[in-house]
This record gives structure tokens, sequence and C-alpha cells, in this order.
């Protein structure tokens, strides 16, 4: 078999105007392409594809996350742009969002504007 080199990560977006000022001023991602079948952007080792499509279908998990260093101080530049964080109710979540995982791990989650999950977590 060929090898399997660089990975590319799939979202798709029904709202490509707001879904590209989202990624691109909010995120503060670079758009390397808006074509009319999806934006996308670079994600430093890889790229994200937002496919262009008529509906999205809604799904409970999160599609596409973030290592970071320091979830808090993420969390405090996204809310200062709009971003809303979400509290899901099984969850332990403190005021800010975040959980923190039986392994260690601080998670918190967002969503695009097409309600797509998305997250951060911090090791």
């Amino acid at each position: 078999m060929a090898t399997l080199n660089k990975p590319i990560s799939f979202i798709a977006t029904a709202n490509p105007v707001e879904s590209r000022s989202f990624y691109e001023t909010t995120l503060n991602l670079n758009c390397l392409s808006d074509d009319p079948f999806a934006l996308v952007f670079d994600l430093g080792a890889t790229t994200l594809r937002i496919q262009k499509v008529e509906s999205i279908a809604e799904v409970n998990y999160t599609v596409l996350g973030w290592e970071v260093t320091d979830i808090r101080q993420c969390i405090e530049e996204l809310s200062v742009k709009g971003v809303q964080f979400e509290k899901f109710s099984p969850l332990p979540q403190d005021d800010s969002g975040i959980w923190s995982s039986p392994g260690g791990a601080l998670v918190a989650w967002f969503s695009d504007p097409d309600g797509n999950t998305l997250s951060l977590t911090e090791l």
C-alpha cells in the first residue's frame, strides 16, 4: 500500500461566509483557498477542508479540536471574540465550561456557526 503521509481534516458548512469569518477571524486560521466546493485552512502540520454543503446533519460529538498549553487563556481570548463555551449537564464543568477528565486533561467545547462541536484540550 502507498504511504499515507499528511492527513487532512474535514468538516462541513451550509454557511460558508459565516464559516470563513469564524475560522479566519475568530479562530485566527489562515485561509488557503475559498472555491465553490470548500474552504481550506492551514492547521500547521495539516489542512482543514470545510466542505460547502446544502445542509448539515446534526451530530452529538466533537468533530475537531486543538491541543493548547493554557486552556483558560484560550477561553478568555475566544470569549472576548464572542465564542460561547458549552456546558453539558452530565459533566462536572467549572464556570468557564472546563471539564477535568479522569486522565487529567482539561477540556472545553464550543460550536462553529454550523453547530459543529469544537474543543480545546490542555494535557
